[in-house]
């Protein structure tokens, strides 16, 4: 059988013997040269994939929270006020949540919400929050009512000190008429009075700027509230230095009197509600 490797002879130097010719050999593959490519870099086409997998990840984050806050499984059902209400009425509450609650649980604009119950006349600051699953948890503060120089009320922000007035509906032109008399007759004492309160029995207290209380009572025949605030005056200054002691209350309910009832310190007036308590 005839050789058929791939050889071939190359021709016979001169001065060279018949069949001494060199063979020629087989060329040898050439070596692959290492690349420089993006493919020829595992460590950067990690870094690539991770990076990739990381924003991958977020958007069907975010996808899928926008198509669950397009569900219709959380609506709103519930408007909760967490605080009690003395001006604003159930009528207003209402009318707010039917023209600013829009949306579900995660699409309602708390901001929106928030500015619709401010512009709500008795209502000075609105809080409002989400409350899961399906209610908005609401806080509000409401602007405390005045009197003004006619004994009207009306509603007003304000920062000035004014004096605070409590009693029955329709009694705010006799509390004022009481608050400039009785103000009057506290005045050598040099202290403001800052509060008066009519209770619906018509027993009057008043407050003066240093946290002392006046329980003044019922007008009576025999003994009336200005004869027992007029020797309230007069002798108050010496029985409170000769007494040595702070003042918290003072009782003139007394008709020939009064009585004087001392600041108890918080630690004392805890050891006296546990011996009470025994």
């Amino acid at each position: 059988m005839a050789d058929e490797r791939n050889t071939s002879n190359v021709p016979p130097e001169p001065g060279a013997k018949p069949g001494q010719g060199k063979r020629a050999r087989t060329a040898r593959p050439a070596r692959a040269v290492e690349g420089n490519g993006l493919w020829d870099r595992p460590q950067l086409l990690n870094l690539i994939s991770d990076v990739l997998m990381v924003v991958g990840a977020a958007g069907l984050g975010y996808a899928a929270v926008a198509a669950l806050s397009r569900l219709p499984a959380f609506p709103l059902r519930e408007v909760v006020v967490m605080t009690p209400l003395a001006q604003v009425t159930n009528a207003q509450l209402e009318y707010v949540a039917r023209s600013s609650l829009r949306g579900n649980f995660f699409t309602v604009d708390l901001d929106d919400v928030r500015a619709s119950f401010e512009k709500r006349p008795w209502v000075r600051r609105a809080d409002v929050r989400r409350r899961w699953p399906g209610g908005v948890e609401v806080r509000l503060e409401e602007h405390v009512a005045l009197v003004n120089r006619y004994g009207e009320v009306f509603s007003a922000a304000s920062n000035a000190k004014m004096p605070v007035f409590s009693g029955p509906e329709g009694s705010s032109s006799v509390l004022l008429a009481k608050f400039d008399e009785f103000a009057g007759k506290l005045g050598p004492l040099g202290k403001q009075l800052v509060g008066v309160s009519l209770s619906a029995r018509e027993a009057w207290q008043l407050k003066l700027e240093d946290g002392l209380t006046i329980e003044l009572g019922h007008d009576q025949v025999k003994a009336p509230i200005d004869e027992r605030l007029a020797r309230f005056v007069r002798h108050y200054p010496k029985a409170r230095s000769e007494l040595n002691m702070n003042v918290a209350v003072v009782d003139l309910r007394y008709p020939s009197g009064f009585a004087l009832r001392p600041i108890v310190p918080e630690g004392q007036a805890d050891k006296q509600d546990k011996k009470g308590k025994r």
